[in-house]
């Protein structure tokens, strides 16, 4: 593997995510922001956070597996989510959660932030995933 993950002491724990990853392979790959959405472009789970989550995710490791990578040659995910606050933080992790086991996302996952935003390019978008990779 071309990525490990590590949260050195000193450092915020526990999180769901690891605070450093160090990448040495020479292919980057960089998914761009995923959204809740099928293939045919339909929405998935209007209004529901946790399920835009969970599709979001899903159209992320497609764009991996793309490229020949997996959520485990991740160096960082950016997370963007409308309306953002802190109370909303379960339903954001119980669509990670719902999803990891089938997509080969560890939990903790990979360093990631999370960016709160008042819209995305759609009114029913709640969330929108981008995801950088290396692979040796």
């Amino acid at each position: 593997m071309p990525v490990s993950y590590s949260t050195p002491d000193g450092m915020t724990q526990p999180t769901p995510y690891h605070h450093l990853a160090v990448g040495t392979g020479s292919r980057h790959v960089h998914v761009s922001g995923q959204i809740a959405r099928l293939a045919d472009g339909s929405p998935v789970a209007p209004g529901d956070l946790a399920g835009q989550v969970a599709q979001a995710l899903r159209n992320t490791a497609t764009g991996l597996a793309g490229a020949g990578a997996t959520f485990g040659d991740v160096l960082r995910l950016t997370f963007y989510v409308t309306h953002w606050s802190p109370d909303k933080i379960g339903e954001f992790m119980a669509g990670v959660e719902r999803v990891a086991d089938d997509i080969g996302l560890a939990l903790p996952m990979p360093p990631a932030s999370l960016i709160g935003v008042d819209y995305l390019f759609e009114p029913d978008v709640l969330v929108e995933v981008e995801a950088t990779a290396i692979l040796d």
